[in-house]
């Protein structure tokens, strides 16, 4: 028993579980929300329309049987409403996902790259400490003659 418990206790405890009873929560703040908006709102301007204001209220009877497609009405506009800001939050996420996964590609540096400018780093070092001259200089020198070479290759 005191195994499960423990099992228990660290299922809880992991982000995910976490993560998934605050949104079970904020989700069912939000289904009331949602409800409000219907019920007070959209109910009574579609009521101009339709020539009713509360939907719950409309029912069809067969028989004995009372078939209440008013509340159904009710429940189909709530759930459209919690699906379009649900769709909407998605699109929002992948957008700033999509924008900081391209930001990140970006900033990925081949790593094969960063070993070539290493070494070149480290020849133009060499080349600055045999001529006796600074870093700065060997650079200026290189772009110079690399500036040469490309009006020549004209």
């Amino acid at each position: 028993m005191h195994k499960i418990m423990q099992e228990f206790r660290d299922f809880i405890s992991r982000g995910d579980v976490v993560d998934m009873a605050v949104g079970v929560i904020v989700g069912g703040a939000f289904s009331s929300i949602v409800k409000s908006l219907t019920t007070n709102l959209i109910n009574p301007l579609l009521g101009l329309f339709v020539g009713k204001i509360d939907f719950s209220a409309l029912v069809l009877t067969v028989g004995n049987a009372h078939f209440q497609f008013g509340a159904f009405i009710n429940a189909i506009i709530n759930f459209l409403i919690i699906a379009f800001i649900v769709f909407l939050l998605v699109k929002g996420i992948n957008k700033v996902e999509k924008m900081a996964g391209a930001k990140a590609k970006a900033a990925k540096v081949d790593p094969e790259i960063a070993y070539l400018k290493d070494i070149r780093d480290l020849l133009i070092d060499q080349r600055a400490a045999a001529e006796g001259k600074s870093t700065d200089e060997v650079l200026a020198e290189l772009a110079q003659q690399a500036k040469q070479a490309a009006q020549k290759d004209k």
